[in-house]
């Protein structure tokens, strides 16, 4: 059982099926927002983009909006999502108030924190839709000027960096300031970067980075430039990254001035770029392409994973040396409480690391050698990865780092006749 959704942001492999899914095409829009109350009824295939044209006219936002535009609300819960206000707010979860659930069994279940129901809820987060699929959700929203100042900090000590994160975290400021979201790249060993966004009314020139002006880049060319600030408006501030997808547009061409101005506004987006990921793993276009040139077979490395801040340098050291895949993005979160299928210690700050790219290995590509090593890594250093790409644990590991035991419960109470995949069959078998 699946869903039939025109989008998807999953980079695992999966089987292919001539079923035509669950249709969710009524599910994709928001309900109601109360403004005085600060919350939205959103339906599950609600996307974040959508979303938010709907609360910024209002001053209002999701307490995280995840930085891809078609990540859908029900997808950002059941598969996690994360962004630079998570060091305060958490992941998208933990705003969610009440869910209104699909089960394998056929039913739909209304669950919250507390109740009948709170098994299910607390183990949604992580799922993966196989313990079912949110048809509707309530979430808290926050309060949003129109304006996001930036300010770009260049660090060349890896220690340094952590240790800021750490006191920005703490303290919601830096050098006095106050720091309303805060995320980071890592560009290359001894070139770190955070930035250091704050809420603020106070317009003027802002900065557009849906044309030939890409942001990633700017964050470098700022943090040399005086104060190394930058003004952006919210909107434009929440979609950042979609633009260049981070800086993974680079491989299509769209950061060459020449391409780029020929290359349509409105397909400046991460999903088109996703569909063009789709085609060439059904062509084979670029493993042609290396072949002719005589480059090795490469091996895709994607991912996202978590570790504590104090083993951020750490890290970062041996993924320098071991992969070399550059830049990096850094995001800082921590969790309110437990959530069994996705068990970051309670506010305990980690720094979330985004890698996503190829790297040249040769014909052991097919084995997965960087990704194996990455996940060996991230376990030693009491981390977690996300499962919306390609995972190799053994079954014994899966079930110690995404509790096993409490996720095969709630599943045999709600999905009874095992109707639904799997968590574990879902992100780590191939079939």
């Amino acid at each position: 059982m699946r869903l039939a959704k025109k989008t998807s942001n999953l980079f695992r492999p999966r089987a292919a099926t001539t079923s035509p899914g669950l249709d969710v095409s009524g599910l994709d829009g928001v309900i109601t927002i109360d403004v005085d109350a600060q919350t939205a009824d959103v339906q599950g295939m609600c996307t974040y983009e959508d979303l938010v044209d709907a609360t910024l006219p209002h001053g209002l936002i999701p307490y995280v909006v995840p930085q891809l535009r078609t990540i859908t609300l029900g997808g950002a819960v059941t598969g996690l999502g994360i962004e630079s206000t998570s060091f305060r707010n958490g992941l998208p979860h933990e705003s969610v108030l009440e869910m209104d659930v699909f089960t394998g069994a056929g039913e739909v279940v209304t669950c919250r924190p507390t109740g009948d129901h709170s098994d299910l809820f607390d183990a949604f987060p992580n799922s993966y839709g196989s313990l079912g699929y949110a048809t509707r959700l309530k979430i808290r929203l926050e309060k949003v000027p129109g304006f996001v100042a930036l300010r770009h900090v260049r660090f060349d000590d890896a220690d340094l960096l952590a240790k800021s994160i750490r006191e920005v975290a703490e303290t919601a400021t830096y050098d006095g300031a106050r720091v309303d979201a805060l995320d980071g790249v890592a560009f290359a060993p001894g070139e770190y970067y955070l930035t250091l966004a704050r809420w603020t009314d106070d317009g003027g020139a802002t900065s557009d980075y849906t044309g030939m002006d890409v942001y990633y880049r700017s964050i470098q060319q700022r943090a040399g430039a005086g104060s190394g600030g930058d003004l952006l408006t919210t909107y434009d501030y929440l979609w950042r990254w979609d633009t260049d997808w981070f800086w993974c547009s680079g491989a299509f061409g769209v950061q060459n001035p020449t391409v780029r101005r020929l290359w349509p506004k409105r397909w400046r987006r991460s999903d088109v770029y996703h569909r063009l990921i789709g085609l060439d793993r059904r062509l084979g276009f670029a493993d042609w392409l290396d072949r002719r040139k005589g480059r090795p077979l490469r091996e895709r490395v994607i991912q996202d994973i978590e570790v504590p801040v104090e083993r951020l340098p750490e890290f970062l050291d041996w993924f320098d040396d071991e992969v070399g895949m550059r830049p990096v993005w850094l995001c800082p979160c921590k969790a309110e409480r437990d959530w069994p299928t996705y068990p970051l210690e309670p506010r305990k700050l980690y720094v979330n690391v985004g890698f996503w790219g190829t790297v040249h290995v040769g014909p052991e590509a097919v084995d997965a050698p960087r990704n194996r090593a990455i996940e060996a890594k991230v376990h030693e250093l009491d981390g977690h990865k996300s499962l919306y790409s390609e995972a190799f644990y053994d079954r014994e590991t899966f079930d110690e780092l995404y509790d096993g035991a409490n996720l095969a419960a709630v599943k045999g109470r709600y999905d009874p006749q095992d109707r639904l995949t799997t968590l574990y069959d879902k992100a780590v078998k191939r079939r």
